[in-house]
């Protein structure tokens, strides 16, 4: 799967996907993740990429000719499933979404700044806006790396224990039940019977009525949609 980041900020997605799962998944050639700096695209000799929005108010509005020709350069080179943009306003993120994305061969990423890009961009180019919650950042750089890390993470290949994401938290609708390792006894604070007996049946049945309890207690509205 390969990602395409449009950003003014490339740098800040340097850390991001140098370590951990991601720098696994580019190293076995699983996942492309190529940070395109929208700088590069523009043609005035600040290399200045927005301008004041029309019908006045604060801030500045990142400008349609930068994006536009970032995009439409990387689609001369191939097909994209998605343009996403990286929005407040956009479909809340959810493990559904990443699912689905996962499944995708090329994606492109708009990162915003400001008070957002020109309405044009989003109505000619974007096929999908995503949120990932209920307030602002500075930017789309963070947004846009939480995406791809909950997506790649999924793609068959990248996790050593491939059914280890298939257990998450999310994933049936339900979080993820209380998990526990060694020791068995910590200063008198025991791991249940349960999860020692190596009674399979039991401990899949034990760990359903954990996650469909803490799902109840801390996120009903899971169990309500």
């Amino acid at each position: 799967m390969r990602f395409d980041i449009i950003s003014v900020l490339p740098d800040l997605l340097d850390s991001p996907f140098a370590h951990s799962i991601l720098q696994r998944a580019q190293k076995k050639g699983i996942a492309e993740i190529m940070v395109h700096n929208l700088r590069d695209y523009s043609t005035n000799k600040q290399k200045s990429v927005d301008d004041y929005p029309y019908g006045g108010g604060s801030g500045m509005v990142m400008s349609i000719p930068p994006f536009a020709r970032c995009i439409e350069a990387l689609q001369a080179e191939r097909e994209y499933d998605e343009v996403i943009f990286m929005s407040p306003d956009g479909v809340t993120f959810n493990q559904t979404i990443a699912n689905e994305l996962s499944g995708k061969g090329n994606v492109i990423i708009l990162c915003g700044h400001y008070k957002g890009i020109d309405q044009r961009i989003r109505d000619l180019f974007v096929t999908r806006e995503i949120s990932i919650g209920d307030y602002v950042l500075s930017g789309g750089e963070l947004p846009a790396a939480v995406l791809v890390d909950a997506i790649v993470r999924l793609i068959p290949g990248v996790l050593n224990d491939e059914t280890s994401a298939l257990s998450d938290s999310f994933q049936g609708e339900l979080l993820d039940a209380p998990v526990y390792t060694r020791p068995a006894d910590w200063n008198g604070h025991k791991v249940p019977d349960v999860l020692l007996s190596g009674h399979e049946l039991k401990i899949n049945e034990w760990r359903h009525e954990q996650a469909l309890l803490r799902t109840q207690q801390r996120r009903p509205d899971l169990l309500e949609d």
